[in-house]
C-alpha cells in the first residue's frame, strides 16, 4: 500500500540495517559530501537515479525536473549546476532521460488547459520537436516517436549544458554525458560519447 507511513517504516528498517552492517556509515556521511557526478534526470517516479544505478548515498548529486531540461533562465536548475560545478567540483554531469517520458509525450500533443504551468515549462521542448518535425513524423507509431523524441531531447540538453557559461567558466569543466533509460529493459544507454557507448554495447553482448 502506497502511504507515507510505509515510507517512514521502511526508512526505520533501512537505518537500523545499515547501522548494524556499517556502524560508522552515518557518522561519515554527516561529515560532508564529495560526489563526483551530477545527475540531471526526469522527475518521473519510475526513474530514481540511485536505484537504477545502484549508487550509494553520497555518490550522486541529483537534480530532477519534468523532461530533464536545462535552460539558462531556470534558476533552480542553474543553481544546482553552479553549486555542483564550482563548489563540489564534480567531474561528470549526466543528463538522463527515459523512454515513455510524459514530458516528451506532452510536447508532441496539444497543450492541456489543465496544465498551464507545465505548458510554459515545456515550451522549449515543443520548439525542439518542431525542429525535428521531419524525423519524428516519419515514425508512424506514436509511442516510438515519443521515445525517439526523448532521446533527441537528451542530446539537445547535453549541447546546451556544454555551451553554458556555468560549465565553460569552470577551472576544470566537467564532462557532460547524455543517457537514456529504457523502461522495458531497465538498462541505461549512452546517446553521446559513442566510442564508450560501443564498448558498453560489446560488454552487454558478451554477457
Amino acid at each position: 500500500m502506497n502511504h507515507p507511513k510505509r515510507l517512514l517504516l521502511s526508512n526505520l528498517a533501512w537505518s537500523q540495517e545499515v547501522s548494524m552492517r556499517e556502524p560508522e556509515f552515518f557518522t561519515e556521511m554527516a561529515r560532508g559530501q564529495q560526489p563526483r557526478i551530477l545527475w540531471i534526470g526526469c522527475s518521473d517516479s519510475r526513474v530514481p537515479a540511485e536505484r537504477i544505478t545502484n549508487a550509494q548515498p553520497g555518490e550522486l548529486f541529483v537534480h530532477r525536473n519534468i523532461a530533464n531540461l536545462y535552460t539558462s533562465d531556470d534558476g533552480n536548475a542553474s543553481s544546482v549546476i553552479e553549486y555542483a560545478v564550482h563548489a563540489l567540483n564534480v567531474e561528470h554531469i549526466i543528463i538522463c532521460g527515459h523512454h515513455h517520458c510524459g514530458g516528451a509525450r506532452a510536447a508532441l500533443s496539444p497543450p492541456s488547459d489543465a496544465l498551464p504551468v507545465v505548458n510554459r515549462r515545456i515550451a522549449g521542448l515543443r520548439e525542439l520537436a518542431e525542429r525535428h518535425r521531419e524525423e519524428l513524423h516519419a515514425i508512424a507509431d506514436f509511442d516510438e516517436r515519443v521515445d525517439r523524441f526523448a532521446e533527441l531531447n537528451v542530446i539537445e540538453q547535453v549541447r546546451l549544458l556544454r555551451e553554458s557559461p556555468i560549465v565553460r567558466r569552470a577551472s576544470r569543466p566537467p564532462q557532460v554525458h547524455g543517457w537514456i533509460f529504457g523502461l522495458r529493459e531497465g538498462l541505461l544507454m549512452q546517446l553521446t560519447d559513442m566510442e564508450e557507448a560501443q564498448q558498453m554495447a560489446d560488454m552487454r553482448d558478451a554477457a
